[in-house]
């Protein structure tokens, strides 16, 4: 008689009716995130159009390439979780510096590809530190990506920043409508209706928006239909040595943030990451960068942005994140596709924003459950934490007066979070210890088998 055997939610393979939709819905969630950076840095190297479009191109094939690394896994790479992969905002700031101080894209790709190989090399390094991410700090850390997440989601929600209808009414209308079906759809609706609530809110706040005269086509009229992104477009990369330390720092910056990001779908997938896949979706981080180096795009990271999509549909498949990297690369050989996806108005995206990022933010403070609030040490790690991850969202300027190089950690929210959490953690409850440690880890581990 044929045995059956269980498997894993991640590892299901949906049926292609059911696939396609969510794998469209995490592209959709992604794609403003995905192109901002290229715009950004192409714009700081004033590149004319042609080159700025193909940068974008480059990007998003790179996306989906790196994407299907991380979800489908070879050798020793691959966190095998549904992780969307994207370039990271940390890298924004050098590169942008690097453009005003007259050095060349060239300069900036070999600094890429170099800092890519740091990461591959330190990966079993950062891999290590999850001995110091009990519920405590991966908890604090979560719900800091959370309420770093919905400062996207507002400015999104208000028509994107700094738009000269920020605020607009029509904006603000269209976010009800979107965030209205969302949550009439998984009121309502089970099963297969409600794990693509997000694309349905996302349809119906693009044709009003549409109706409303909000949505410009100029782009799709004017993108190719087929364009080959080959690499070193530009030229062979070039290897300055400050360079390359500059970005070796936002590379550290870029895994303490993926660290979070993994605990994170870890615990939204019910699949704890233990050390060794930690480590094979760290060293996914820096094969991605060397990757983008090469073909003419920038350092990558996981999206935490797809974190609370997975959360909010209850679709866990890594298969159906892969076939969005294929959609991904689609988009970047195939122009006019992704201009179609580009002109989805922001305060669209924004009524989805504000469910999927606050729903990160909730896992988070699930997590924070599990701890002893009795011991007053942990209510101070919590809120110490707390405070200086949300300074780079209010306060962007604090740290103005500090040294240029320490920008990729100062900026960061997730970065200052984990930093404090861990540190504070081992102060109060000596988690240096090994046995203490184990203890946790064994703790943690009874917690969620229990829930």
């Amino acid at each position: 008689m044929r045995q059956t055997v269980d498997v894993h939610v991640v590892d299901e393979v949906l049926p292609w009716g059911r696939m396609f939709p969510v794998s469209l819905q995490h592209v959709l969630v992604m794609y403003a995130g995905a192109i901002a950076v290229p715009l950004i840095v192409g714009h700081a190297f004033k590149l004319p159009p042609e080159q700025l479009a193909f940068l974008v191109n480059a990007d998003l094939f790179t996306c989906g390439v790196v994407t299907l690394i991380q979800c489908i896994g070879f050798w020793k790479f691959g966190i095998r979780l549904p992780v969307i992969m994207g370039v990271t905002f940390a890298a924004v700031g050098p590169m942008v510096a690097m453009a005003n101080a007259g050095q060349g894209l060239l300069t900036i790709y070999g600094a890429v590809i170099a800092s890519g190989l740091f990461g591959i090399l330190v990966a079993p390094v950062f891999g290590k530190l999850i001995r110091f991410f009990p519920p405590l700090v991966t908890g604090t850390v979560i719900t800091v990506i959370g309420v770093s997440l919905l400062e996207v989601g507002v400015n999104w929600a208000g028509g994107g920043f700094g738009a000269k209808d920020f605020g607009a009414p029509q904006n603000l209308m269209i976010v009800a409508l979107v965030l209205a079906v969302i949550l009439l759809i998984n009121k309502l609706t089970t099963g297969f209706l409600a794990n693509i609530s997000v694309l349905t809110g996302l349809v119906v706040g693009y044709v009003v928006a549409m109706a409303l005269g909000l949505v410009s086509f100029a782009e799709v009229d004017s993108a190719a239909w087929f364009g080959l992104v080959l690499p070193f477009r530009f030229g062979l990369p070039h290897f300055e040595i400050g360079s390359i330390i500059s970005f070796c720092l936002v590379m550290i910056v870029t895994l303490t943030e993926s660290t979070g990001m993994f605990l994170a779908l870890g615990e939204v997938c019910d699949r704890p990451i233990d050390h060794v896949s930690l480590v094979r979706g760290l060293r996914t981080d820096g094969l991605g960068t060397i990757i983008g180096g090469l073909f003419n795009t920038f350092p990558y990271t996981s999206f935490s942005q797809n974190v609370g999509l997975v959360g909010m549909t209850g679709i866990r498949s890594r298969w159906a994140v892969a076939l969005s990297g294929g959609i991904l690369i689609a988009f970047g050989v195939l122009p006019k596709m992704g201009a179609v996806v580009a002109s989805i108005p922001q305060a669209v995206l924004g009524g989805a924003g504000l469910c999927m990022f606050g729903m990160v933010a909730a896992t988070g403070i699930k997590i924070l459950q599990r701890v002893d609030f009795e011991h007053r040490a942990n209510l101070l790690t919590v809120a110490v934490s707390l405070g200086l991850g949300v300074i780079p969202m209010i306060a962007p300027n604090f740290f103005h007066a500090l040294p240029a190089w320490t920008t990729p950690f100062t900026h960061s929210g997730i970065t200052l979070a984990a930093v404090s959490a861990v540190g504070l953690n081992a102060l109060f409850n000596h988690v240096g210890s090994t046995a203490e440690v184990e203890r946790e880890l064994a703790k943690s581990a009874h917690d969620a088998g229990t829930e």
